[in-house]
């Protein structure tokens, strides 16, 4: 193989002194530019970098971890990293086009009326290798957990693997004036949530690693799969509010998810699309040139792909639970966990409007079964949240 501007082979031997010397010092050349262009990547860890991620800002690292594909993550983890967020996100260079990733997604991006500053950015390109390896990486985590019961974003399996890529550290903000408008946002993922990213350039070593799903398998033997169909998740969602009656506080939480996504031609800045997502696009770290009544445009995605009939409308409950709190100005600084936390209290409530016999969510946790004794609903919910917030989202 011929690399521009380096030592090119004659066509005969030219046995000489000179030009044997010359021949070698270029070997020697050449090595030592082939070792630096290795070193360009920097190994270290999960945790060192969530440690000090600005130190790590813009550098290629090469990393070993375990990725868990979620409802609404995806995340490079690692044992004992005891942080605020203890995952990296993981991202893929735009025009990817994987089939792997989250099954919803909200960022949160200026408007073109922004009361803040947006600083600008500028970051090193990233090509992604597709090889093999990054082939079986991309199926592994796309292959759904399959069920009689409704299994809301779960992945059959999780995988370990060597990531190599670019970070990229912020100081993450929802910032609001004294006013509650929002003058700052930053940072990466779902809900703009995550200080460090790691946008994919090679990934090696894969091994996937099946999730238990047993209490859900032994859930799964007494129900038949439900779906209330119909092509509008968010009329459905309307729906299933209804069920609780006029004036329920659970039907309300409800109906303000639903209506958090205006109603339909409304410009209220919620943009809707059903693609694939999870690609570190420049443009949204961007101001956009379009208007919002709150200066901030919500850029929802779902993945229609993977979530069918009662899932998507279970998804819309849950991300318009999110934008309804973060448009909230009284909710001044709501961490992840406590945002997380609610939205996934509002999609429970949603399966019982939609007479779901049971929700189960991403490892297996199950917070809703209409098996449960009455009085025991709330613990049983609120226990198996706690512990996936804290065991598989790696939020404290």
């Amino acid at each position: 193989m011929q690399m521009p501007g380096f030592y090119r082979f004659p066509r005969a031997c030219d046995c000489t002194p000179e030009p044997l010397m010359k021949r070698l010092l270029h070997f020697a050349l050449f090595g030592l530019v082939s070792v630096s262009l290795h070193a360009q990547a920097v190994d270290t860890t999960v945790c060192d970098i969530l440690k000090a991620p600005q130190s790590f800002n813009g550098k290629t690292v090469r990393i070993k971890g375990t990725v868990s594909s979620g409802f609404d993550e995806f995340i490079i983890k690692a044992e004992d990293c005891k942080y605020h967020i203890g995952g990296i996100w993981l991202a893929f260079p735009e025009g990817t086009k994987a089939k792997s990733g989250p099954v919803a997604l909200l960022q949160l991006q200026p408007a073109g009326n922004f009361a803040g500053t947006v600083a600008s950015t500028e970051r090193a390109p990233v090509t992604l290798d597709k090889s093999k390896d990054f082939k079986q990486f991309d199926s592994l985590l796309a292959a759904p957990y399959k069920s009689n019961s409704m299994c809301l974003g779960c992945t059959k399996s999780e995988v370990s693997a060597t990531f190599t890529g670019r970070i990229d550290a912020v100081h993450p903000a929802l910032r609001r004036d004294a006013a509650g408008k929002i003058i700052d946002i930053t940072g990466f993922g779902n809900l703009n949530a995550y200080p460090v990213r790691l946008v994919l350039q090679s990934v090696a070593d894969v091994a996937p690693h099946e999730i238990d799903y047993s209490k859900v398998a032994a859930m799964a033997k007494t129900e038949t799969s439900s779906d209330s169909g119909g092509a509008d998740a968010t009329a459905a969602v309307h729906g299933f509010a209804k069920v609780f009656g006029t004036g329920n506080a659970l039907g309300d939480q409800i109906e303000r998810a639903a209506a958090a996504f205006g109603k339909q031609g409304e410009d209220n800045g919620v943009n809707v699309a059903f693609t694939g997502m999870n690609e570190a696009s420049p443009r949204l770290e961007q101001k956009n040139a379009h208007a919002s009544p709150d200066g901030v445009l919500y850029n929802c995605t779902f993945d229609s792909s993977r979530l069918k009939g009662n899932a998507m409308a279970f998804a819309i409950a849950h991300v318009g639970e999110h934008v309804a709190d973060i448009r909230d100005a009284k909710t001044a600084s709501p961490t992840l966990y406590n945002l997380e936390n609610r939205a996934w209290i509002t999609t429970a409530l949603t399966a019982i409007g939609a007479r779901q016999k049971s929700l189960a969510i991403p490892g297996g946790y199950i917070v809703w079964s209409a098996a449960w004794p009455p009085a025991d609903i709330n613990k049983l919910s609120s226990d198996a949240l706690s512990e996936f917030l804290k065991s598989e989202a790696l939020l404290q």
